[in-house]
């Protein structure tokens, strides 16, 4: 890599790596230090070809997911620990907010990587269900099922996400046609 490419590397994984990395850590279920392993495995990739990446955002991002993919896809790498107690951290949490967020990163992390890929590629990226299709290599059908048992896991794994999704019932004043 030359010093002009290098340097449009380091700018974009400056400006960029924060938003990589929070795709990273919900892909791998919460984990931080999974995620961070895995962008870097990602920019790693990247760098190889930097001088013939176009959309360096959108190349590093489909690198994570395939990555996520494989990991999910091998065997050895679903393995649990278990602990008698949860560890007490001791933190006292006011804020409403943080809970909800704690509550969603415990209950998503108990998804499997494949639930927690889709919810994340659909929700959070914000893709559409096609696109989740082909990057995941499945069908939109595949997709929508997938998406729809997640999200009732989802439910069931943390019904204090429910209040999230309540929407109070706001009367609609559209107009009307009325005939005789």
């Amino acid at each position: 890599m030359d010093g002009e490419a290098q340097a449009g590397f380091r700018e974009f994984v400056e400006n960029r790596s924060s938003a990589l990395l929070r795709t990273a850590v919900l892909l791998s279920g919460g984990d931080r230090h999974a995620g961070e392993d895995l962008l870097q495995n990602a920019l790693i990739k990247a760098a190889g070809r930097w001088h013939r990446i176009d959309e360096p955002e959108a190349y590093v991002r489909q690198i994570l997911y395939r990555q996520q993919i494989s990991r999910w896809r091998l065997k050895w790498w679903r393995r649990e620990v278990s602990v008698a107690e949860p560890p007490d951290t001791g933190a006292v949490y006011d804020d409403s907010a943080a809970e909800l967020r704690l509550v969603m990163r415990g209950a998503l992390a108990r998804l499997t990587a494949r639930q927690r890929t889709v919810l994340v590629l659909r929700y959070f990226e914000d893709l559409p269900e096609a696109e989740v299709a082909a990057i995941l290599g499945c069908s939109v059908g595949t997709v929508r099922s997938t998406t729809h048992r997640s999200l009732a896991r989802l439910r069931a794994l943390a019904p204090e996400l429910a209040a999230l999704t309540a929407v109070e019932r706001v009367p609609d004043f559209s107009p009307v046609e009325v005939r005789p």
